[in-house]
């Protein structure tokens, strides 16, 4: 049976309000000293947004600027320094970068900078993040007001790659709907480093210990049912497809996730405490942390060919990614009022003409603002007179 498309499952009104959800959208985006953009002010349209041009142009550099409207490290995850613009002969090298964007949003029109500032510590660099013209204590405040996805060439690979690939893809649909997780996994993942190093010291001082191991258990429990959740709202949602996208079955799979989801919350930080202190001598021999939620796996099964998402072929794992971005975005903007910024990068080139033309009217029906990229703009065809069509070339952007 053909599944219903996003439009019916995803914005029937809701019944309190008889209201769909607002739409989240850029309006304005101007980047300074970024990748290779010296200086750019780009004005949108609320409806989707299509950018053409050869390989290098600046096009996957536009939505890397737009991903650190969000918290983490953009769709690179990059080091803050390698975002600067590099140098061209006769050309003064950059030290910092900026993003700065106008938003639409259920709640008005937001303003949102960000950028590469010196830290408090000499030679260091922090990200500095301002909302409305106000600092903002850490970038985590970005997820209360802007939920991003992104699919780019490399995530075609996802679930053939590690689980690590496959934690941070999730972590990423996590945000969207749980804007607190962010920090979850920020703080976690500090102390994980520190104990690490530690161990790797010869350290033995219990009260260092105890005291990262009771930060990496309260936010490990935290993420891990944060996950938890995320992962079965989603599961319910991809399970019903979309248009001719797979259906995908997903499930957590770790030690953390059983007891998250077998007790209750302060049981299962009681037993990721005893387990950490039990594994110090164990830890400090591997020189990894055995146990904890940076040890679980996102389980993804294709459940039109019934089999795990990583024998699928190319074809099959692409149209599941792309199924399972669709659902999610359906899912945030039921749970949240509004549509994520949907990031596509060289979504088209990928897909047969039957789901290019499916995908274009589900970003259409979803109401959210979605950026693609692509070299060929006849791929872009179906979109017409329903997108805006922007050619990037060499730094500039403007209407073909």
């Amino acid at each position: 049976m053909t599944a219903p498309p996003i439009s019916a499952l995803a914005y029937a009104p809701d019944a309190a309000t008889g209201a769909a959800p607002a739409i989240l959208a850029v309006r304005q985006i101007r980047l300074t000293d970024f990748r290779n953009y010296r200086q750019l002010r780009l004005d949108c349209d609320p409806e989707p947004v299509v950018l053409v041009g050869a390989n290098g142009a600046g096009k996957t550099n536009l939505l890397e600027a737009l991903s650190f409207l969000a918290p983490g490290r953009g769709l690179r995850r990059a080091r803050l320094d390698e975002v600067c613009r590099r140098a061209r002969p006769g050309d003064a090298e950059a030290k910092s970068w900026a993003v700065a964007a106008s938003l639409d949003t259920p709640d008005g029109r937001l303003a949102i900078g960000t950028g590469l500032e010196a830290g408090r510590s000499e030679g260091s660099l922090r990200r500095a993040v301002r909302i409305d013209g106000r600092p903002a204590q850490s970038q985590t405040a970005l997820g209360l007001h802007v939920a991003a996805v992104w699919l780019t060439p490399q995530l075609d690979r996802l679930f053939l790659d590690g689980p690590g690939e496959r934690r941070r893809f999730l972590d990423r649909l996590v945000t969207a709907l749980h804007p607190e997780h962010a920090g979850d996994v920020a703080a976690y993942e500090n102390a994980l480093r520190q104990r690490s190093r530690l161990l790797g010291e010869g350290n033995r001082d219990p009260h260092w210990f105890t005291a990262l191991e009771d930060t990496m258990a309260r936010h490990g429990v935290a993420l891990a049912a944060n996950r938890a959740d995320t992962v079965q709202r989603l599961d319910a949602a991809a399970r019903l497809g979309v248009g001719p996208f797979p259906r995908a079955a997903l499930a957590m799979a770790g030690d953390i996730d059983g007891w998250v989801a077998g007790m209750a919350a302060i049981d299962a930080e009681d037993r990721l405490r005893a387990a950490l202190a039990a594994g110090r001598l164990r830890d400090a021999e591997s020189g990894t942390t055995s146990c904890g939620p940076h040890r679980s796996d996102l389980a993804v099964r294709h459940l039109d060919l019934d089999l795990p998402a990583a024998e699928g072929s190319t074809g099959q794992q692409k149209a599941l990614l792309v199924s399972i971005a669709l659902a999610h975005a359906r899912l945030v903007a039921l749970s949240r009022g509004r549509s994520p910024l949907l990031l596509l990068d060289e979504i088209a080139a990928h897909l047969d003409a039957e789901r290019r033309a499916a995908l274009f009217d589900e970003v259409v029906a979803l109401g959210g603002q979605c950026w693609m990229t692509g070299t060929d703009a006849e791929l872009f065809a179906p979109l017409r007179g329903r997108a805006q069509l922007l050619r990037v070339d060499d730094g500039t952007i403007a209407a073909p």
